[in-house]
């Protein structure tokens, strides 16, 4: 097998898409109009009987160039017929146009002495009600409590809206790339791919907010927000939960994300979530590209 590199303009974006779609360990990330708006300069190695194919994350820096793991992407790696054999993983990994990497590798990836981070995914298979049965005792109580809070889903709530809140949240992030964020949801929503669902209390007013996506059998919670109060009356507990409810019995998977904090894990694992780690590879040289860039 021979592993050939493409430029980003020597990309054809519509084979691209429909190798991902077509790759049992297809994901969202790996899209071609996913990976232009969180990464433009992206580039491709692709094997040569198009059986593999892995996008590269480039940019550059002192006119250099080094592959990192944009945001809003949390595994990449390589895509094919899964699971991917660790030799396989190696050959891509040596052809990378870059002496100094991280990257994010995907679950069905294999690859050995690599840092291994948690993620927690539900299959939605069962019923509700056995799905149910599986939820914790705290998580269980914090439904109960949302409900008597007489809180309402909002479907289909707008971007702008859903920015405001994130914003809103999270402002103290200085490195937060709405435009991005915007034009990401923008095509996701156009799509079909991403959907927003909020929540609202009592007086009308949203509280908390999800942006999440499907694509192939995956339900990806990719972007939740929730403020203060929204946090007291346990608006994301009773977001979550209507999602289920909303996708049991399905042949899908939900895909919380993560994650390595102790308190937003044990949220996950209390909807019966297991975890399907994936792994970091990393190789940072020359020495300033260490760090932030």
């Amino acid at each position: 097998m021979k592993i050939k590199h493409l430029s980003h303009f020597s990309i054809n974006k519509k084979n691209w898409d429909e190798l991902i779609l077509q790759a049992d360990n297809g994901l969202v990330y790996a899209l071609s109009w996913y990976l232009d708006s969180i990464s433009p300069q992206w580039e491709a190695l692709i094997s040569n009987d198009l059986k593999y194919i892995m996008p590269v994350p480039i940019k550059y820096k002192y006119k250099l160039p080094y592959v990192i793991q944009p945001p809003m992407a949390q595994q990449l790696g390589v895509f094919g017929k899964a699971p991917v054999p660790i030799e396989i993983v190696r050959m891509f990994i040596k052809n990378l146009p870059s002496y100094s990497y991280q990257i994010n590798l995907n679950h069905a990836n294999l690859y050995p002495k690599s840092f291994q981070m948690p993620n927690y995914v539900l299959p939605l298979t069962d019923s509700y009600n056995k799905l149910s049965k599986s939820f914790s005792k705290n998580t269980v109580r914090n439904i109960q409590k949302a409900e008597k809070n007489e809180l309402k889903i909002v479907h289909d709530y707008n971007v702008d809206d859903f920015l405001k809140l994130y914003e809103s949240v999270n402002r103290k992030y200085k490195s937060l790339d709405l435009g991005m964020m915007h034009a990401l949801i923008t095509q996701g929503l156009e799509r079909d791919i991403f959907q927003i669902k909020a929540v609202s209390n009592k007086k009308g007013d949203v509280t908390a907010a999800l942006c999440y996506t499907l694509f192939k059998d995956r339900f990806t919670y990719l972007i939740p927000v929730s403020n203060e109060q929204g946090k007291k009356d346990s608006a994301m507990f009773y977001l979550v939960d209507h999602l289920i409810r909303q996708t049991a019995g399905q042949d899908k998977i939900l895909d919380f994300e993560g994650s390595s904090i102790h308190g937003v894990a044990r949220f996950y694992r209390g909807f019966g979530a297991e975890n399907q780690p994936y792994h970091i590879i990393k190789k940072l040289r020359p020495s300033f590209l260490v760090g932030r860039v």
